[in-house]
Order: structure tokens, then sequence, then C-alpha cells
């Protein structure tokens, strides 16, 4: 397939000789197979979007390079509240090269297929179109990763997003994922979620074919403190404060399972 030799530029990334690296590498063939299908179009038995929506930022990909994208999403919802230092992490303390910033694609949009890990995230209600249902669901039945989180705690977007869940996948359930998981151990390891008003919470996952697709958080993995706009803040709600750690390790995981 075009879309699995397209892929073939980020096993010379991958390879290192760190402790984090090699279990980036252990996994790094599998990953390769499973993420290519996110660099092709949809199967074509699937139903389409009726057009191909143009995303508002065409910046070229660069080559050898782990991109990632920020979902526009509903009536142009999305957040700029989302911090992407854990990608220079990734850089730091895995050999796999990432660009230092998020690419703002549209939910709806063909060019989704271009990026492995995608963050969802915002505050306040929405509604998904179909055309958005549908490529969701490609998307995460074909080798995509989703991080959905709830700005600042939102309930409003909780609902809305656990509403959307459920209507894109109506035979599959959210389940909270166990510390034993892997996406808790791919560099880091990580016991507990470290919020900002100390409750007790649980990550939550979507799984299909024995791999979380989906990972959703009620709470926030926003990071939002080191999102770099001086308009975020994230003045009430129950944030993960170690949510930097935990987000190098689900695009570990995104990359190698």
């Amino acid at each position: 397939m075009a879309g699995r030799n397209r892929m073939s530029f980020m096993i010379s990334r991958i390879v290192g000789n760190t402790l984090a690296t090699r279990i980036v590498f252990c996994g790094a063939v599998l990953a390769l197979c499973r993420l290519a299908v996110a660099y092709v179009d949809p199967p074509a038995e699937k139903p389409q979007p009726a057009a191909v929506v143009a995303d508002m930022d065409e910046e070229e990909l660069k080559p050898g390079t782990v991109a990632c994208a920020n979902l526009v999403y509903g009536s142009g919802k999305t957040s700029v509240c989302y911090s992407p230092q854990f990608l220079a992490d990734v850089g730091k303390q895995t050999n796999i090269v990432t660009q230092s910033r998020f690419s703002p694609v549209k939910l709806e949009s063909s060019r989704l297929y271009q990026y492995p890990f995608a963050v969802w995230t915002g505050e306040g209600g929405f509604a998904l179109t179909p055309e958005q249902r549908t490529n969701l669901r490609n998307y995460l039945t074909n080798g995509g990763f989703i991080v959905a989180s709830a700005g600042c705690s939102s309930p409003e977007w909780i609902d809305s997003c656990r509403r959307e869940i459920s209507a894109t996948f109506p035979e599959i359930r959210l389940n909270r994922i166990d510390f034993t998981h892997p996406l808790f151990h791919t560099v880091h390891h990580i016991t507990r979620l470290e919020c900002r008003h100390e409750k007790n919470t649980m990550l939550e996952g979507l799984e299909i074919d024995g791999r979380i697709v989906l990972v959703f958080s009620s709470d926030g993995l926003n990071d939002t403190a080191n999102a770099g706009s001086k308009s975020c803040c994230c003045c009430g709600g129950n944030e993960i404060r170690n949510a930097r750690l935990i987000n190098v390790n689900l695009l570990a995981y995104a990359l190698t399972h």
C-alpha cells in the first residue's frame, strides 16, 4: 500500500539507545503497520463526506517527523489551551522526532489521516455533524489515536463528548483504564493522577481490537499553565497536574501499539 510506504521514513527516527527509546523501538514495526492505515483514505465501502473540507493550516509536514493534530469540530469549535510542550519532551526522552506544535485539522477533513495522534479539547457544549462522526469512526478504526480532554473540566463539554462518542460507537463503551495498563508505563511509570483538587480520578479508554484508540479525561490533560497563551486559565477545574508526563506516554503508546 502507498500509505504504508509513506510510513517507512519513521523507522530510522524511532531507533535509539535509552531505556525509553528501546521501549518505543520494541513495538515500532507493529505500530507502523497499524498506523500506516491512518495515512490513507478511509475504506471505500464506508460512507464518505460529501466534500473535502480545506483546513485552516496547510503547513507542509516535515519528512521524518511525527505530526499531531488539534481537532476543529462542531461549528468551528477548538482550543489553543492544550500545551504542546510534551512533544518536545518526547523528542528529548526518546528518539521520536515530533513537530513542535499542533496542526489545526478539521475533524471532517481527509487531511486528518496524515496525523497518527490528535487532541480533541475545548469548553462548552457542542454537536458533531454526520460527516464528522463518520470521519471520527473511520480514523479511529483505521489506526488513529485521540486524546479527548475537557478544557478546565467543563461539564458541558464532558456531556457533549460522551454523547458524541456513544453516537459514533454505539457498540463500544468507555471503560476506566487501570494503572497496570501499558499506556501508563511506555516512557514514565505513572501510578496515580495528581489532580488540582486532590480527588481520585481515572482516565477512560475506548478499545478496538485490543488497542485503546481514544483516551478520555473529564478532568483535563491540557497542562493549561504551559499552553503558551495569556488567555488560557483553568481557574476552577480539576486539571491533572502530571498531564505532561501522561501525554508523553500516550504519544509513545499510540506509536507502538
